[in-house]
């Protein structure tokens, strides 16, 4: 049966006797035949969720790439030139790095299904007249939900009943402040969720007070389960992906042309069709760089490590690398470059001096337990007790006994006390400025009573708004003598106006230095803020992030624009504010469109769509189900400061992969171009394909230990992309000076020694493999070498491949099952002498490539 969702009303701008008779339900709630006919008409009261992925899918998609089926193909041709060994290392290595990337999502697959935990919460209801439990998931449009503090909202309510009720929709909307709620209808101009005061939304939570209401939506209708829905949309392929594609393309062209031409230039010149057939084969294994994926596997893995202790933990490897190559960071502002919860700065009188004494009544005016002043459940309440400027004044409140008190409505805004202070007794109020002023007669200006006369009025509300304007939240002191004991909200009348309590959600210690790590790495910074333009700007100016064109773009704003203009304002602009989750995911999506890698940090469920849009998403551990549900990086600490120190160690691991693209890309292609050329004056093949092979596989014995090396500034400095143009360029370029360093060895042999075929394989057996040791530590930084220190690990592991690559060849082995011949103390100097000149003609050409292309 196909799910019909309640009718497109809106509830919010509906009295309650209209919204109910809407939904066909009453205060008595639903009978058992509504619950029924209901549940099988709007479905159960769950969201769509991304379909979990089993095992099998995990591990078969490590191998969707066209590398992998290079190194398929030249598996099979090993195993067909009768090289097993050679064979099963190319499947070993392939099948430890699906591995190693199969555990890493699988773990994480296992770990982020949080998403479902709120399908097990209990909601209470009133059905056929009774209060009763029911999980969350049986819920129906017109179910009446009895709300209380600490509840998780089971679905979008439109309130009925709100006793003091106050949520936290920070999550929700990204604005820090807590939303007091209303049963009455209201008119909104522009919808949005912060609007909208007399509705609950599903997965925020009562944070203060009580109430009731009608279930309006359920499950995916919700606004909770509309921004979950984006998580059903493929994830785009993340830039390191399609970077990974285009590599892999462009060296499959490049083996099949050289594969192809040596084949024929062999067969052509008489040197026997297959066995040219078959060193052609062997050639094209010999360039197939097997180690890749298990050396970007290990280089990503210990990045993900290093990102690890720097609190930054990777649901995949290869955002490792993307979060590397980010240029632009989207980021919300609550809890990112604010606190995330309100804090008491300063306490004002009328005329904005400072005073004191104002905080030690904002203590008093306090929810009351068992006669005694306490916390409670109201922020504002919590922000003044918690804060460090109240803490001196707690011993005072002795000297004020309590007797008795109004508590706070949504209605009023504003509680008040009776309290006693050296034998006379103080009537107390604190509130919003507005609710306060209208039972105010007088205000306290520079310590003298003035009748609030229509200028001293307005002024006092020219300043609120002035401190409103600069992101404050204000709460305004209020008091009068007062006779009797008790009190009631008759008595909240002739007020005198003290001065005002100063709050705001305040910015982080460290958001202005990260801000400024963060342009030192080139990564712009786009806020997209669910709170109002002035909060933002407060915020921005206070942590030093320059406003473009001193211009905050509104989500209302937005909202007119044709796709055109929205591109041009999301590339032009930096700073926006009151956006819906819809129009974060546009302004990231046009940015990737524009060519950016663009990250995205939010933990509430609004920047779930925006996560899933971005070339990296980033949430935090204590953000949103649905928010890690669509991230690819979850911090453990909300900062900016995290993300930095996360994009330098992913930067270092784009370094360490792109060092061993170079070098083995120019060094087997250098080897390909000197045999290729030296087939046309060769009369026999220059090295056994079994040689081809062994050299391949030692040479990469140092390459696995490149994941460990050092990198240098010139890769962390600013955000690095997969260029193919550059590498092709580096290839051709040292792989030009790599042959000509080959022929220097090949002609003398040839032509002057007259040496021995075997003795001849040898030589540039010896000399081909450890010529690629050399090229690591030359072209290993675009610096000299002695500005430069490699890693411990890829010293050893280089020591240990030249020594093994000697007694291979002085081995019976090696004479067995290669045919290698021992090498004269003249050969190995002449050997020795043109490795030594390699190595500094490629200090010399690095130089001058690098002045031309930058790395």
């Amino acid at each position: 049966m196909k799910k019909l969702v309640p009718p497109a009303e809106n509830f919010w701008s509906l009295p309650v006797e209209k919204t109910l008779e809407e939904l066909k339900s009453s205060e008595k709630g639903l009978t058992p035949e509504q619950i029924e006919i209901r549940l099988q008409k709007y479905g159960p009261n769950e969201v769509v969720q991304k379909r979990k992925k089993h095992s099998w899918q995990i591990f078969f998609s490590q191998f969707k790439n066209s590398l992998v089926l290079i190194l398929i193909a030249a598996a099979a041709v090993s195993f067909f030139l009768g090289e097993g060994l050679e064979g099963t290392v190319i499947l070993g290595i392939m099948f430890l790095n699906s591995l190693l990337g199969f555990f890493q999502e699988y773990r994480t697959e296992k770990v982020l299904q949080e998403l479902r935990k709120y399908l097990t919460l209990k909601a209470r209801v009133i059905r056929n007249g009774e209060i009763t439990e029911i999980e969350s998931v049986q819920i129906v449009p017109g179910d009446i939900v009895l709300l209380k503090i600490g509840d998780v909202i089971p679905a979008d309510i439109r309130l009925i009943e709100a006793n003091e009720m106050v949520t936290d929709e920070s999550s929700l909307t990204g604005e820090s402040i807590p939303v007091y709620k209303t049963a009455s209808k209201i008119s909104p101009k522009f919808f949005l969720p912060q609007d909208l005061k007399n509705i609950a939304f599903m997965d925020t939570t009562v944070s203060a007070g009580e109430g009731q209401g009608v279930v309006i939506t359920t499950g995916k209708n919700t606004f909770f389960g509309k921004t979950a829905a984006y998580l059903k949309q493929p994830t785009p392929e993340s830039d390191f992906q399609k970077s990974l594609k285009k590599f892999s393309n462009f060296l499959l062209i490049v083996i099949l042309i050289m594969t192809v031409f040596i084949f024929v230039a062999n067969a052509f010149l008489g040197k026997g069709a297959f066995d040219s057939f078959l060193f052609a084969l062997a050639l094209a294994v010999g360039i197939t760089p097997e180690a890749l994926p298990v050396i970007m596997t290990i280089t990503l893995s210990n990045g993900a490590l290093a990102m690890s202790r720097q609190k930054v933990v990777c649901k995949r490897l290869a955002s490792v690398e993307d979060l590397g190559n980010i240029d632009t960071l989207c980021c919300d502002k609550t809890g990112t470059l604010t606190e995330g919860k309100l804090t008491l700065v300063n306490s004002l009188d009328v005329s904005g001096a400072n005073n004191e004494e104002l905080i030690i009544y904002g203590l008093l005016c306090n929810s009351i337990k068992e006669g005694k002043l306490s916390t409670t459940e109201n922020p504002i309440d919590k922000a003044i007790w918690g804060s460090k400027l109240a803490y001196q004044f707690l011993p005072d409140l002795k000297s004020y006994p309590f007797i008795d008190q109004n508590p706070f409505t949504f209605e009023r805004r504003r509680t008040s006390v009776i309290v006693e202070k050296n034998g006379e007794k103080i009537f107390l109020a604190k509130g919003s400025p507005d609710s306060i002023l209208n039972v105010c007669q007088s205000a306290t200006l520079e310590g003298k009573k003035i009748i609030l006369d229509k200028s001293l009025l307005e002024n006092i509300h020219q300043r609120i708004i002035g401190y409103e304007k600069d992101g404050y939240t204000i709460i305004a002191i209020a008091q009068k003598k007062f006779e009797k004991n008790k009190t009631t909200i008759a008595d909240e009348k002739e007020l005198n106006l003290l001065g005002y309590l100063v709050f705001l959600d305040p910015p982080k210690e460290t958001a202005k230095e990260a801000l400024r790590i963060l342009e030192k790495l080139k990564v712009n910074i786009k806020t997209l803020s669910g709170d109002s333009p002035a909060i933002t700007r407060k915020i921005c100016h206070d942590i030093g992030l320059e406003i473009v064109e001193d211009e905050i773009i509104i989500g209302e704003e937005l909202e007119k624009k044709n796709e055109i203009e929205f591109k041009e304002i999301c590339q032009k602009y930096n700073v926006f504010s009151r956006v819906t989750p819809e129009q974060k995911m546009r302004i990231v999506k046009n940015l990737n469109t524009e060519g950016h890698i663009v990250g995205f940090l939010g933990d509430g469920i609004n920047d779930a769509p925006a996560l899933k849009a971005a070339d990296v998403g980033i949430s935090v551990n204590s953000g949103a189900s649905i928010s890690k549900e669509a991230a690819d990086i979850i911090l453990l600490r909300k900062s900016l400061r995290v993300i930095a120190s996360g994009i330098i160690e992913g930067r270092k691991t784009f370094g360490n992969i792109t060092k061993y693209i170079l070098n083995t890309t120019s060094a087997h292609w250098g080897n390909m171009l000197t045999v290729a050329f030296s087939s046309l004056f060769m009369s026999f093949i220059p090295l056994l394909p079994s040689q081809i092979l062994l050299n391949n596989f030692v040479t990469d014995v140092p390459m696995v230990t490149i994941s460990t090396d050092n990198v240098g500034e010139e890769f962390t400095r600013k955000p690095k992309r997969w260029n193919i143009n550059l590498i092709g360029r580096f290839m051709v370029y040292f792989g030009l000076i790599s042959s000509f360093y080959d022929l220097c060895l090949i002609l003398p042999l040839l032509f002057l020694l007259k040496l021995p075929i075997s003795t001849f394989r040898t030589a540039w057996f010896l000399e081909s493999a450890l010529s690629e040791i050399v090229s690591t530590f030359a072209i290993r930084s675009k610096f000299p070498f002695y500005k430069s220190t490699p890693s411990k690990w890829l010293v050893l592991s280089s020591v240990f491949t030249t020594i093994l690559s000697f007694a291979i060849i002085y081995s019976k082995i090696g004479s067995a099952l290669f045919n290698f011949e021992k090498l004269s103390a003249a050969l190995l100097g002449l050997v020795a002498l043109i490795l030594i000149s390699y190595f500094f003609s490629l200090e010399l050409a690095k130089k001058s490539f690098f002045k031309v292309f930058e790395i």
